[in-house]
C-alpha cells in the first residue's frame, strides 16, 4: 500500500509517498510541471512495490493536468475537496504549512481513507469548456454588477439617483441608456447649467449619437 500525497501548486507539485504505521517510502520531492518530469515521476511512481493511490486536492485548474497524467499512465487517482483535507489532523497548537506536511498530510488521509477514495475521471472536453465558460461567465457578471453599483455610488454624489431617470430595457449590444447618458451628463450642472432650448439640442444630438 503506497499513498501517494500530492501538494499541487503553480507549474510544480510537492510529492509524499507514505505505507501504513508512519513509514516513509521516500522523502517528499519536488516535480515541476513538465511532461519529461512528470513522465520520470510516472516511472518512479511505478517501481515501488504494492498498490499505489494518488491523493490530491481540487485547486482549480492547476491540478487538472497533473491528474490527467496520471490517471493516463495508469494510476488510481483520488481528487479531494480542500475543506475535507483542511480539517484533518488539525487539531495541532502550531499550524504550520509548508508544501512538504501538506504533501505529507494528503499522504496520510490516502492511507486512513484507502478504501473510501473515489477514483478521478476525466471529464469529457465538451463538458470541461462548458464549465470554463460558464465560471467566466459567472466571473462577468460579478465584474459588471460590481462596476455598475460603483458608478451608481460615485453618481449619487455628482448626480443622485439619474440612473432611475430612464427606464428603458438595454439595447442588445448591453449597453444602458442612462450608463451612457452620465458619459456626458456626468453631473447634475451639466444639465442645470444650461437653458431649457441649450439642453433638448444637446440631448436630441446625443439621442441621435447613440441611437
Amino acid at each position: 500500500m503506497n499513498s501517494i500525497g500530492i501538494d499541487v501548486s503553480k507549474g510544480k507539485s510537492m510529492i509524499a509517498v507514505m505505507r501504513p504505521f508512519g513509514e516513509t517510502v521516500i522523502p517528499p520531492f519536488e516535480c515541476p510541471h513538465t511532461e519529461s518530469e512528470l513522465g520520470e515521476l510516472a516511472s518512479l511512481l511505478k517501481s515501488f512495490p504494492g498498490e499505489s493511490r494518488v491523493i490530491m486536492e481540487s485547486t482549480g485548474n492547476y491540478h487538472a493536468p497533473v491528474a490527467h497524467f496520471l490517471h493516463d499512465a495508469g494510476f488510481y487517482v483520488c481528487v479531494v475537496n480542500p475543506i475535507v483535507t483542511k480539517n484533518y489532523r488539525n487539531n495541532k497548537v502550531r499550524k504550520a504549512k509548508t508544501d512538504k506536511i501538506d504533501a505529507v498530510k494528503l499522504a496520510n488521509y490516502g492511507i486512513e481513507y484507502w478504501h473510501e477514495l473515489r477514483r478521478f475521471f476525466p471529464e469529457a472536453e465538451t463538458r470541461l469548456m462548458l464549465k470554463t465558460c460558464y465560471r467566466q461567465y459567472q466571473q462577468y457578471s460579478k465584474l459588471n454588477t460590481m462596476l455598475k453599483n460603483n458608478l451608481i455610488s460615485m453618481l449619487d454624489t455628482a448626480f443622485p439617483e439619474v440612473n432611475r431617470l430612464f427606464t428603458s430595457p438595454p439595447r442588445t449590444d448591453g449597453s444602458e441608456k442612462w450608463v451612457d447618458f452620465v458619459a456626458v451628463f456626468w453631473h447634475c450642472e451639466c444639465v442645470c447649467g444650461l437653458t431649457e432650448k441649450a439642453f433638448v439640442s444637446k440631448y436630441r444630438k446625443w439621442c441621435d449619437k447613440h441611437g
